[in-house]
């Protein structure tokens, strides 16, 4: 398990074999304490974080670009997060919104119908995760239209928890052993432009994904009137970073319209201004009926947000709550962290993200096992493959490159079954961005060989 490393390193400092000592004296302590349903991808144990670099039990310093799986969209410990925390920390903790009221509720819910993806008056709720968020858009959607049925997509991930671990379909073994789920959900195909039918047109083949519902589903197995929502990721996370086709998106509105159906838009990981704008959706110009928001909202304390056009959420009081949903310390952590995001973070991501977007456009061309490059902002996903001519996905290549690159000092984390995902926090500069490439491109060669060059379409899709 321990690996030498020569020290310092491009990218980081690492100062001992990787696991050092510390790191595996926890990891072993783990082992005994902890549930084993955790998916650790390398021994990584961490102290401290500032900014992109975090800090492991044994000194060794990383340049994170996976931002705690896209959470801390300031940064780690951005001195005003950790400023309003503390304040807040100071004054009231808890005392729970659902039987009680805080001021700094209102204020948030205020700041994100500002912001909100569709046209307000908005209603806000608050939970503590992602999942969370989800649940809530599941039981307002079928308490709203009074329907049961929910249309969802194959490799989506929505949550763990029952209700959207019914709607995620990204891995066999999230629901292995769970049965029963929640009926009444349907999966259908996510475009991928880069796996669409050889010779296929994109933008067709992005508005005939959409169509499959309305001239299969709906003519075969689902009755339109019995669909309350249509649950979609404007780019699939766990999918592998895949980016929806503007096309698609405006299409599944359409067809959400003429059947009154919700559009029901899983920013969790897309949102916040990790892709240069407010919410991923926003780059169709499609409006959703629901947003679920969680993930980079606080900065990494745990705060999960349902937002719904006001006309929506119309259930009555009981009908749904959280004992620490919108707790005063995450809600103060998400003010903050809205500010750093609206005065840099987004406008950083957007260049940030386009010059990465720019570097690693040539690598398909230069790199045989690296099959597609994509995404939006600093949502950034890199495919690995056996070779360009089969696309056959290279999942153990993909772990490989993703281990060398934290034996070096980068920290990846893999997306979908063979895509490396680039998500640092918003703040990263362009001099980190490159320290970060150049080492993982060093990666991709020794796990692909060098001399390995083939013809790719170089074009990044979603830049």
């Amino acid at each position: 398990m321990s690996t030498k490393t020569a020290a310092p390193v491009a990218g980081g400092r690492i100062k001992t074999e990787l696991p050092g000592p510390n790191a595996r004296r926890i990891v072993e302590s783990d082992n005994k304490w902890i549930s084993p349903s955790y998916t650790r991808s390398y021994p990584m144990v961490a102290k401290r974080g500032r900014g992109v670099v975090v800090e492991d039990v044994d000194g060794n310093e990383f340049l994170d670009f996976s931002a705690g799986i896209a959470v801390v969209s300031t940064g780690h410990c951005h001195p005003e997060v950790v400023a309003a925390i503390q304040k807040q920390a100071g004054e009231l903790i808890h005392m729970s919104g659902t039987d009680f009221y805080y001021e700094n509720m209102l204020t948030l819910a205020e700041r994100l119908s500002k912001i909100a993806p569709m046209r307000g008056p908005h209603k806000v709720y608050y939970g503590n995760s992602g999942t969370e968020a989800i649940e809530a858009a599941i039981k307002l959607s079928r308490y709203h239209t009074q329907r049961q049925n929910i249309i969802a997509f194959y490799g989506a991930f929505h949550g763990r928890t029952m209700g959207s671990l019914a709607l995620t379909a990204s891995k066999p073994q999230q629901k292995r052993r769970f049965a029963p789920l929640m009926p009444g959900v349907t999966h259908i195909p996510y475009p991928n432009l880069y796996r669409r039918p050889q010779g296929s047109d994109a933008r067709q083949y992005a508005i005939d994904c959409a169509r499959f519902i309305e001239e299969k589903l709906f003519k075969t197995t689902l009755p339109p009137e019995e669909v309350a929502a249509i649950f979609v990721e404007p780019i699939q996370g766990e999918g592998g970073y895949v980016v929806a086709p503007p096309e698609f998106l405006r299409e599944l509105r359409r067809i959400c319209d003429e059947n009154g159906i919700l559009l029901v838009a899983d920013e969790v990981q897309s949102g916040v201004g990790r892709t240069g704008k407010w919410w991923a959706i926003e780059h169709a110009g499609v409006e959703p009926d629901i947003v679920c928001i969680a993930k980079g909202i606080a900065s990494g304390m745990p705060l999960g947000v349902t937002i719904s056009k006001a006309s929506i959420m119309d259930w009555v009081p009981g009908s749904h709550a959280s004992t620490f949903g919108g707790n005063p310390v995450c809600i103060a952590a998400a003010l903050a962290t809205l500010d750093v995001i609206e005065r840099e973070g987004m406008k950083n991501a957007a260049e940030v993200g386009r010059h990465i977007l720019q570097r690693l456009s040539s690598w398909p061309q230069k790199h045989s096992i690296v099959g597609d490059v994509r995404g939006q902002g600093l949502m950034i996903g890199v495919e690995i493959v056996k070779d360009h001519a089969s696309k056959t996905p290279a999942g153990p290549e993909r772990d490989r490159i993703v281990d060398l690159a934290f034996q070096r000092g980068i920290l990846y984390l893999g997306a979908g079954p063979n895509s490396i995902r680039i998500a640092p926090p918003l703040v990263v500069t362009r001099q980190q961005a490159d320290e970060a490439l150049d080492v993982l491109e060093e990666c991709i060669e020794i796990v692909g060989g060098k001399d390995h060059k083939e013809t790719g379409s170089g074009k990044p899709q979603g830049a």
